[in-house]
């Protein structure tokens, strides 16, 4: 009876278990900009050296020197490498001139090239679930060294000397460089996991499904979208059988950004009461005049009951979530839901419903991305099904409404919906990405974005 408890216990769990609604693959070109961009941003190297010659509380001056001074220094060069299951490993090659008085009483200068090395792990911050970084085990490798002292005269002593100077300034002063960095870095993940909205219907924020995983080309970050609704409900994402990846075929060392077909679906369920339609317009783009006339046409009972031409009122409620769908060079929105047409009546009289249909339609949608949202635009792929719910003007065959309905939907329906589409829907906030830059691939149940750096 314990085994059976287990068993069904452990699949509930791994019923539950969130499967990520997008993926991130933070590549080194974004990583070598970040740190480099966050570098120069920083000055810290500047900063660093102007605070060396500055007394500090609580640290003891450096025997031998005095009015040290640091100056001269050179313009870093950064090298990364991704570190499995840790994370990155950076060098900094820099370079600098130390200044002061020396034992022997003469004006000193040391000319040091120099490395830095750290590893920066990545982790997920406890309190606010956002990725950080953290540096381990900074490390001062000299390159070369050389000064204006008299070695000649007593290359033990100054030999010693220039060791310990060295290995007591440099740590202190460039260790910290590498930590200033670093929170530069992390402030750019700030904003991660904060509600965004999509129109006035609610909002999506992007939280994290685990800790950022590292392998040798790239960070991996998985993302359970949370989509609310303005009320507070949240909306499930649908299990979609097999979760989306990214292709292979990208450039080695480049990053992209996947969302599935089930997080465009959820968000799009928030717009599902604005792609309702209620349109009395006798003209409709190139359409003809939207009266009983016109429906005569199709329909002949709709003429013996209105022998004179009444104005049409036509009405689309969209009854079920919309639903995206994609495969590879594809993406189609499914919307299901009720048209029901009416003769219009004098002014102050509720118009008459003719009929009332039931309809399954498809729309192709193209994405693009502006101001860093996702956008979609749409076109009428196919008026799937017809069905007839109730009818005031007899019995008649849907086929005979087909096409008459199929260029109301692309006149009429598809601007609406594409109107109401242009709220755009958000993406991860991180890093100061520009997703304008990106290029966008549609694949397998998701929609790729190959990013860009500026």
């Amino acid at each position: 009876m314990l085994r059976v408890l287990c068993l069904a216990l452990c699949g509930l769990l791994t019923h539950a278990r969130a499967e990520p609604g997008a993926l991130l693959r933070l590549g080194m070109d974004i990583m070598n900009h970040e740190v480099q961009s966050a570098m120069d941003e920083s000055h810290i190297l500047e900063k660093m050296a102007a605070e060396a010659g500055k007394k500090r509380p609580g640290v003891k001056p450096i025997k031998g020197i005095t009015d040290m001074k640091v100056k001269d220094v050179k313009l870093p060069v950064i090298t990364l490498n991704f570190t499995p299951g840790v994370g990155i490993f950076q060098c900094v090659s820099t370079g600098m001139t130390i200044t002061g008085k020396s034992f022997i009483g003469k004006n000193m200068e040391i000319i040091v090239v120099l490395n830095i090395t750290a590893t920066n792990r990545i982790l997920q911050n406890e309190e606010t679930g956002l990725p950080t970084f953290k540096s381990e085990g900074c490390e001062i490798i000299l390159v070369s060294v050389k000064t204006n002292l008299p070695s000649k005269m007593m290359p033990n002593v100054i030999s010693k000397f220039l060791d310990s100077t060295l290995h007591k300034v440099l740590p202190g002063l460039m260790c910290p460089a590498i930590d200033a960095v670093l929170v530069y870095v992390n402030r750019k993940w700030a904003n991660l996991n904060a509600p965004m909205p999509i129109g006035q219907m609610g909002t999506v924020k992007y939280i994290l499904t685990s800790m950022p995983t590292t392998t040798a080309s790239y960070i991996q970050v998985d993302f359970s979208p949370v989509v609310q609704q303005q009320d507070g409900n949240a909306i499930q994402l649908a299990d979609a059988g097999e979760a989306p990846e990214f292709p292979e075929d990208y450039t080695e060392g480049s990053s992209q950004l996947l969302l599935s077909a089930a997080l465009l679906t959820a968000e799009l369920a928030l717009l599902q009461k604005s792609f309702d339609l209620n349109t009395q317009d006798r003209r409709v783009g190139k359409l003809p005049p939207q009266t009983t006339a016109t429906l005569a046409g199709f329909i002949p009972e709709v003429a013996e009951a209105y022998p004179k031409p009444k104005r049409l009122v036509t009405q689309i409620r969209i009854n079920k979530p919309p639903k995206v769908t994609m495969k590879t060079g594809e993406s189609l929105l499914h919307l299901h839901g009720t048209l029901e047409m009416f003769a219009a009546r004098r002014r102050g009289k509720v118009p008459v419903s003719l009929f009332l249909l039931e309809a399954h339609f498809k729309l192709k949608v193209q994405y693009s991305v502006h101001e860093n949202r996702l956008q979609m635009t749409t076109s009428l792929d196919r008026l799937l099904s017809l069905s007839r719910e109730s009818s005031s003007i007899g019995a008649f065959s849907e086929k005979q409404l087909m096409g008459f309905i199929t260029d109301f939907l692309r006149e009429a329906y598809i601007p609406a919906v594409n109107d109401e589409l242009q709220v755009g829907l958000p993406l991860p906030d991180f890093l100061d990405m520009n997703y304008n830059l990106a290029e966008l691939d549609i694949v397998e149940n998701a929609l790729v974005m190959d990013l860009k750096v500026d």
